[in-house]
């Protein structure tokens, strides 16, 4: 709670007035100063559990002296009184417990000036007063090991002091006196090293603290159960603390005199509520490293507990130790549901914090089943919710995730970040009145929301209304300076707005930002379309001039030999060649698919019809997915993840049941992974082997299931005709079956199977083909792969440009003749 200024100035003043009355008490010889013997005198009067060794006490006074070096008064005399009140300042102390371990009179004030300890207003949890005269060490005393014994404070007089939430919790909180007297030292050493360190400028105010950075807001929650984890916890990264300082290494050493401690506890039990209270409160200062050695202790103390497993967790997530994490997560959910109704209060939260983590490593198929799982067991739980609806939104299940959005916004209104996903996942099924609405409401809720405001920048851009766009992505530029996507969208908008030259240093602010290639094509092809446009003349490409395009329909494409290809056989092959670089399988070699079958024990299930399969749930097809594709960072696996899901495993999951064909699958995407052709035909043809309808079969699969998978195919790679082709093929009960060679007759029919492959080969090819200074009549980029020339006015066109059935309208003919050029034909 914050005081007024004359609170504060009074409780300064009692402070003050405390540290006054201890100095008196131990200058006894009234000479203004506390030197060798006298220091000695008040540490161990301070500390009655500890019994001091001499060189003990020799070692805490030299630090004392060399510390605070500009206090020490000349002539012997010692430790002024600032520099007493100097280290309790610093944390080297308690003031109130060294004052009633000394039973000194009470301050008048006191009671009506309620104290803020140094490094409270940072959001530390402050240590609580005991009660009477009895007291844990204080004063430098974390430099020696207690011998134990002596009066503690009961934990319920502790519980109703100023103790951390968590501390007094009654599932989770303190269980032995012991680990109060721990909780307390541990303040201290965490004050002392955050004053040191604030005083050297090595870390900022907030570290420790329950503030933190205010830009952490800005953005959509990451994902982080907050409810039992603590907010430090949720931070999306460790503290700046320097971790390489002097100060830091003797905080170190010292926190291995209070393990030191723990350990020698007269029980297994107290051991582990000793390292518990460490773990807890070093993670509240975002000490996450430190916190993580307290908890793996405590998990070698009691390996069945649920809760060292979920608090490593939590440390190992924000060290971005990702992957460990989760595996920790894994075992405080085996110790949880082996736990029954004594962990029912945590497994929602292990199920979300799990959650996020395989998000982390971009697995978010297996991410909803945890939230769609913690959303169960706690239908209260707005978070869980709101986490399962952005999962499902980032696997394209849109309807579904604005479902739970909006579930998640009826347990709490105020949700700005489901307020800013629900808006994306109306935009993505059209409905952009509601998506604003949405948007809107996250901004109201949190001004600088930076994914709100990006979100509704790209609504706008797709609508066209591309000044309103520029002004989002000009907003978000001031709160986020080098967010270099809303850089590279302001550029798009202005380009839309006719502003070129502005769209122009837009761009180049992009690419100073990120460097990456396609920033620096985008602004060459700004320049070309800014040069001198001289109109073609007939017969002659220039490569230079831009003229307005007409579409023809695709009869009026004529091909000048039986090489050039197809319009409409180009137009798929281009849009499956787009889905094989989105999920980057065109990296992943096709023999990987038959290891997996050879190495993969599935087994076999029953579908409604009585037909076997080897079917797994989605979530598990991940897995086998993050296995071949291992070579992903996981937002790239994120997106490939997606555009499977709602391109394939749409088509083989047509009901809805959450499992997939696994040997349908790998059929599936053979076609489009590396390898030689006729290598991924044999794959496909092994992987309808492998299903059980065809074991024992002799190398032959049954007719209806080569149909089938023929029919999936192209329903998945060639949607517009998918649907007739599932209509009007026909043989489905054909119980005769086919060898490999019969096979190959179906897939490569061009017109009912899937002889489109050959095309695709030649694109997958000719991606480094580039032709000279030839550039696209039409869209004027540079042309890359091959080239169609049309041979009367010798105008060229790209791939895409070609498909899309795009001319220039100065020419405007009953028929066009086109010729494609490769690599060796390109003059």
């Amino acid at each position: 709670m914050a005081l007024s200024a004359s609170a504060a100035s009074a409780g300064r003043g009692s402070r003050a007035e405390k540290v006054r009355r201890i100095f008196e008490r131990f200058d006894a010889n009234g000479d203004g100063g506390l030197d060798r013997e006298e220091m000695a005198a008040l540490v161990v009067a301070v500390n009655p559990r500890v019994k001091f060794s001499e060189d003990q006490i020799s070692a805490i006074l030299d630090e004392v002296f060399r510390t605070y070096a500009e206090f020490i008064l000349p002539d012997g005399r010692g430790l002024s009184l600032p520099g007493l009140l100097r280290t309790y300042d610093d944390g080297a102390g308690d003031v109130d417990r060294d004052f009633l371990a000394l039973s000194l009179p009470a301050v008048d004030s006191e009671a009506s000036s309620p104290e803020i300890a140094p490094g409270d207003a940072a959001g530390s949890p402050s240590s609580p007063p005991p009660s009477g005269a009895a007291v844990a060490a204080s004063l430098l005393d974390d430099h020696v090991k207690p011998l134990g014994g002596g009066a503690q404070p009961s934990v319920s007089s502790r519980a109703a002091a100023a103790a951390p939430a968590w501390a007094t919790s009654p599932n989770h909180g303190i269980a032995f006196d012991s680990s109060w007297g721990l909780l307390d030292d541990l303040e201290i050493l965490v004050k002392r090293l955050r004053s040191k360190q604030q005083r050297k400028g090595s870390i900022d105010g907030s570290v420790g603290g329950g503030a933190g950075n205010s830009n952490f807001d800005s953005f959509s929650e990451a994902g982080w159960s907050r409810e039992i984890s603590g907010a430090a916890d949720s931070a999306s990264s460790a503290a700046p603390w320097d971790e390489t300082s002097r100060d830091y290494l003797t905080f170190v050493k010292e926190l291995a005199v209070l393990r030191t401690r723990a350990d020698a506890s007269r029980s297994r039990e107290e051991a582990f509520d000793n390292h518990m209270v460490i773990g807890r409160a070093l993670s509240e200062h975002r000490l996450f490293r430190d916190a993580l050695a307290s908890f793996r202790r405590a998990c070698e103390l009691q390996p069945t507990d649920v809760r060292p497993h979920f608090r490593a967790g939590n440390c190992l997530y924000a060290l971005g130790r990702h992957a460990e994490a989760k595996e920790e997560y894994l075992l405080a959910l085996e110790a949880a549901e082996a736990g029954g109704s004594q962990s029912a209060d945590i497994l929602p939260q292990i199920h979300v914090n799990l959650g996020i983590a395989m998000e982390a490593e971009g697995m978010v198929l297996g991410a909803c089943e945890h939230y769609r799982e913690a959303a169960i067991l706690c239908p209260s739980h707005a978070r869980a919710l709101k986490l399962l609806g952005s999962a499902l939104f980032g696997v394209g299940e849109y309807r579904a995730a604005e479902k739970a959005l909006e579930e998640a916004i009826f347990l709490k209104p105020d949700y700005a970040d489901a307020h800013c996903d629900l808006g994306s996942a109306l935009h993505a099924v059209g409905d952009d009145d509601r998506a604003i609405q949405e948007f809107q409401k996250a901004i109201d809720l949190k001004p600088g929301h930076v994914d709100a405001l990006y979100n509704l920048g790209g609504l706008n851009m797709d609508a066209g209304r591309f000044v309103r766009a520029a002004e989002m992505y000009t907003r978000v530029l001031s709160i986020r300076p080098n967010h270099w996507r809303a850089q590279l969208n302001k550029a798009v908008a202005l380009l839309g707005q006719g502003e070129s030259e502005e769209a122009k240093k837009a761009l180049k602010e992009a690419f100073k930002m990120t460097q990456r290639v396609e920033v620096y094509d985008a602004i060459s092809h700004l320049k070309t379309l800014q040069k001198k446009r001289p109109k073609l003349s007939k017969g002659k490409d220039d490569g230079q001039g831009e003229e307005a395009y007409v579409v023809v329909e695709a009869s009026k494409f004529k091909r000048v030999g039986r090489k050039t290809t197809l319009r409409q056989d180009l137009a798929n092959a281009l849009d499956i060649r787009a889905f094989e670089r989105m999920t980057k399988l065109g990296h992943c070699d096709v023999e990987l698919l038959r290891k997996e079958m050879n190495e993969t024990d599935v087994p076999v299930s029953y579908s409604g019809t009585g037909i076997p399969e080897k079917s797994i749930r989605k979530a598990a097809l991940e897995v086998i997915l993050r296995r071949l594709l291992s070579f992903l960072k996981p937002d790239t696996f994120q997106g490939a993840i997606k555009a499977i899901n709602e391109r394939i495993l749409s088509v083989l999951d047509a009901p809805g049941s959450g499992r997939v064909d696994l040997g349908m699958f790998f059929a599936i995407i053979a076609p489009i992974c590396s390898g030689p052709v006729e290598r991924r035909k044999r794959v496909v043809f092994d992987a309808l082997l492998w299903r059980p309808a065809s074991e024992g079969s002799n190398g032959q699969i049954r007719r209806s299931d080569a149909l089938t998978y023929i029919k999936l195919l192209r329903a998945v790679y060639i949607p517009t005709h998918g649907a007739s082709d599932m209509l009007e093929m026909h043989g489905e009960s054909d119980p005769t079956m086919v060898s490999y060679t019969e096979f190959l007759e179906m897939f490569n029919d061009p017109d009912w199977g899937f002889g489109i492959l050959s095309t695709l080969v030649k694109l997958e090819e000719s991606d480094h083909i580039r032709h000279g200074r030839h550039t696209c009549s039409i869209c004027r980029y540079p042309i890359i792969g091959s080239r169609f020339k049309e041979t009367k006015h010798s105008f060229s066109l790209c791939n895409r440009c070609y498909s899309e059935g795009k001319v220039p309208s100065a020419f405007k003919l009953e028929e066009y003749r086109f010729k494609e050029y490769g690599a060796k034909m390109s003059s």
